[in-house]
């Protein structure tokens, strides 16, 4: 009888796949999409920032050009991925910025590693309570035709806000790729727990001795804004009215010019 297989594990002088933009000076700013995206979604604030900064945006396990990573799941299997990948490129400390899923990962790393972290900027972070709009993530995780994803990326974003032409086709892109379903399936279940999702213990923020900003849309259908209250006083809030889940599309400006008042503090 054959033994079970042994699980892969990434070699220990491996890295996520990355984006790189821009090459000024200072700690560098490292960006880590949601679920379902990719460093894609960071592009046009890489390019806000690239005069000033060195940015570089990661594909988290499961996605974009990390899909075959040997290790998927939740925010806690990212995060080990992360610090893996700053150590292995020689990267810390960092700026580090995290949208939704992304955001819980980021959390984790500077909870984790906060000698490699400088500042924290969380933009929609899950993870900082039980609700979530479980319903669309479920769906959104198994969906891969253009024509049905728009209806449910749209969403994302604030009520008035006109999503991007090619934003829809960009993710059914992503996902004609073998086993890319699979994975955000398999990612989707790992971050829920039953109709709400898994949380962090945000009160430790205030433990980081980092500057930490958060930025939230009070129009947010995927994660409820009131998530931002009850954090420590360390915390730099930041809310939109006319902002859904997506801060970084919606409101790029605001978002370059909040990481920049984060990463010039140290």
């Amino acid at each position: 009888m054959s033994s079970p297989a042994t699980p892969l594990v990434p070699a220990a002088n491996a890295h996520l796949p990355h984006h790189e933009q821009g090459d000024g000076s200072g700690a560098p700013i490292v960006l880590l999409h949601g679920f379902g995206g990719d460093h894609q979604t960071w592009l046009n604030i890489q390019t806000g920032l690239s005069p000033r900064r060195r940015t570089i945006a990661f594909d988290l396990p499961g996605h974009g050009k990390a899909l075959a990573w040997p290790r998927i799941g939740n925010a806690g299997v990212s995060a080990k991925a992360v610090v893996q990948s700053l150590e292995a490129m020689n990267l810390a400390p960092v700026h580090l910025v995290g949208h939704s899923m992304g955001g819980a990962v980021a959390a984790l790393v500077a909870m984790r590693a906060p000698e490699s972290v400088a500042s924290l900027t969380l933009l929609a972070p899950g993870g900082f309570g039980r609700e979530i709009n479980y319903k669309l993530l479920r769906r959104y995780a198994r969906t891969d035709s253009e024509a049905e994803l728009e209806p449910l990326l749209e969403q994302f974003f604030g009520f008035g806000f006109r999503m991007p032409r090619l934003f829809a086709r960009h993710a059914a892109e992503l996902r004609q790729k073998p086993g890319a379903v699979e994975a955000l399936t398999t990612i989707v279940e790992e971050i829920l727990d039953g109709d709400g999702q898994k949380t962090i213990e945000k009160a430790a923020l205030a433990d980081l001795g980092m500057p930490v900003k958060l930025i939230w849309g009070r129009q947010d259908r995927v994660l409820p804004v009131h998530q931002a209250g009850d954090l420590p006083g360390t915390v730099a809030c930041h809310l939109f009215d006319d902002m859904g889940h997506m801060p970084h599309l919606e409101n790029p400006q605001a978002v370059i010019r909040l990481i920049l008042e984060a990463s010039a503090a140290r």
